[in-house]
């Protein structure tokens, strides 16, 4: 439920021009016009699950990028029935300038290549069908101007290659893998919430830049109880991260019960030290790797 400085759940990465979404708890579109960002360049909302306090924020959202002149397609992607969940919610907000299109999960992972961003939905442990997101954002190696040099091939042609194009030259075809080094190091943000503890979400998270995890109690002793409820604690959540060691690792999703999640904070930092406290309009800049 939320706090008076509390909104419900919700997670949103922009880069390139794009905005994507995790979740659009109750307050989400008030959330964003608290923190400055506009709602208008959401291109993918990414849903958890179909409980109320992930998609209760939905209808205003979408109604409010309609009133921002949103004419581009908006793609939702969620658990499967996922598009009957959203219609449904679109009762009263029936009338959009801009159409939905929607991608349903069923498999245990699934990989979505939109653009900017690599997609990955892995399947969680939660009362019903639930899902994580990692978002990657790959980055090609780089230019190679020896090589390219070498093989005597014109400039014109060297932008094409560094977009991945294959280009023909004097008769002979050439690839981006003649003039490219291999790929760098790009960017991961993994998201998980509402789950018990799974390989799936170690897996996920590995090395990312930043793991966003739930922690719904921060009192040690409190296992039976997540496990009750199908959640995690500080100390589950801190247990994920170090094995599979991102860079930091931001709880959120806490129970209402729990007014002051930081009094908690050094339980997970026991275990994991990059561990931080998340709050309503927080947020870093990740950037790209130094060479």
């Amino acid at each position: 439920m939320p706090l008076p400085h509390r909104w419900l759940t919700s997670f949103m990465t922009r880069y390139d021009g794009s905005s994507l979404l995790i979740d659009c708890g109750e307050g989400t579109q008030i959330a964003i016009k608290e923190k400055g960002w506009s709602f208008k360049p959401i291109d993918y909302i990414c849903l958890t699950h179909f409980h109320a306090d992930h998609v209760s924020g939905l209808p205003g959202l979408l109604l409010a990028m309609g009133n921002a002149e949103r004419t581009e397609p908006l793609t939702i992607i969620g658990p499967k029935g996922v598009e009957t969940v959203v219609r449904c919610l679109r009762v009263i907000a029936p009338e959009l300038p801009f159409d939905i299109n929607y991608i349903e999960l069923s498999d245990k992972k699934h990989v979505i290549n939109a653009y900017p961003y690599e997609i990955t939905a892995f399947r969680v442990n939660h009362r019903i069908t639930c899902y994580g997101y990692t978002i990657n954002i790959h980055r090609a190696g780089k230019f190679d101007v020896e090589r390219a040099t070498a093989l005597g091939l014109p400039l014109k042609l060297w932008n094409p290659l560094q977009k991945g194009e294959t280009v023909e030259f004097e008769g002979e075809y050439y690839t981006p893998e003649m003039v490219m080094g291999p790929p760098r190091r790009g960017i991961k943000v993994t998201y998980t919430t509402d789950t018990r503890p799974t390989q799936s979400i170690i897996e996920a998270a590995a090395d990312a830049d930043l793991f966003v995890c739930e922690g719904m109690y921060g009192e040690a002793g409190t296992r039976e109880k997540a496990k009750e409820h199908m959640h995690m604690n500080f100390e589950e959540a801190a247990e994920i991260a170090a094995e599979a060691r991102p860079h930091r690792m931001w709880l959120t999703h806490f129970s209402p019960s729990m007014v002051r999640p930081s009094e908690f904070i050094q339980v997970a930092r026991d275990i994991f030290p990059e561990t931080y406290v998340g709050k309503d309009g927080m947020s870093d800049e990740i950037s790209f790797a130094d060479e």
